[in-house]
């Protein structure tokens, strides 16, 4: 049955709390890259694998890839132009979903790794993944090619909140493009306008690019992301349900409803939410300059 979907001054199809996530896999890939605090006269360690964590975008893997072989800025984006990587003729050279998620070594066989033999490792290791005859069937199934199953995974990887919550968000996915509906998923606004926040406004809604899943129907021109396993299974596996909505309006608590009112409630639950805690975090920074010695005159 089609839905007439509510005017788009009045509807947010959430996003995914990331916060926390995104944190943790930066203490992790710096574990891999850091250099360490060193005494005088030792030398300097040199890291010997890089991890690059699930969700994380390509301009983000880039810029890590540069500071993981100590490369100036810029480099590794560079070097795509001469690259002939492995991908699918919809990526159209671009390599964003297909970079996948692992741990990679600086170093093989006495060589050290280069911008180009990573971002290949990356890219057969997401073919190897997403290539298989499970992943096609899969893909078939729901009426996708492979290409667009990624690119729903990256979705499903920047929106859930938790594991558990990845089918439910593809559903929402599927459930929307079944019905002819903008999918006006707040991670697409964030990744046109190159950011991470928990709040889409009126005017980021508004905005010219393919990526505006506000304005725009179907699915954004690429992933916008590099999904890991759990959220491409997600995509090809669908939980049952009939979602059209869902905001996770505080961490662990991510409501899903077919129900435009019932998500109207979730929402303004979820601004009360975002409120208290900008009240909370403005007494602690009152009570931290409170607490701070005060210059003397």
């Amino acid at each position: 049955m089609h839905m007439n979907t509510p005017s788009r001054s009045t509807i947010r199809l959430t996003r995914r709390g990331r916060i926390a996530l995104i944190a943790a896999g930066a203490v992790v890939a710096g574990t891999a890259v850091a250099v360490p605090l060193l005494s005088v006269g030792e030398e300097e360690a040199k890291p010997t694998t890089l991890v690059i964590p699930e969700g994380w975008r390509a301009s983000r893997i880039y810029t890590a890839v540069d500071k993981a072989l100590t490369l100036p800025a810029g480099t590794t984006k560079k070097s795509l132009a001469k690259l002939d990587l492995k991908l699918p003729n919809d990526a159209d050279g671009n390599p964003e979903g297909y970079l996948f998620p692992a741990t990679y070594p600086l170093e093989r066989d006495g060589k050290r790794a280069t911008p180009d033999s990573l971002l290949s490792a990356m890219v057969d290791a997401a073919n190897k993944k997403f290539s298989g005859a499970p992943i096609a069937a899969g893909a078939q199934r729901n009426s996708m090619n492979v290409y667009q199953a990624v690119t729903i995974a990256s979705i499903v990887q920047a929106e859930a909140a938790t594991k558990p919550d990845m089918g439910k968000v593809a559903r929402v996915v599927y459930n929307r493009l079944e019905r002819g509906m903008p999918l006006q998923m707040d991670s697409t606004i964030n990744y046109a306008l190159n950011r991470s926040t928990l709040r889409t406004t009126e005017a980021d809604t508004r905005i010219e690019s393919p990526y505006n899943s506000y304005q725009r129907m179907g699915l954004p021109p690429t992933p916008i992301a590099n999904p890991g396993e759990e959220a491409m299974r997600a995509a090809i596996n669908p939980s049952a349900g009939d979602w059209l909505y869902f905001v996770t309006v505080k961490p662990g608590d991510t409501r899903f409803t077919a129900d435009y009112s019932e998500h109207q409630r979730n929402v303004a639950e979820f601004n009360a939410e975002q409120k208290k805690q900008k009240q909370q975090e403005k007494q602690k920074q009152q009570e931290k300059q409170k607490a701070s010695p005060q210059p003397t005159k």
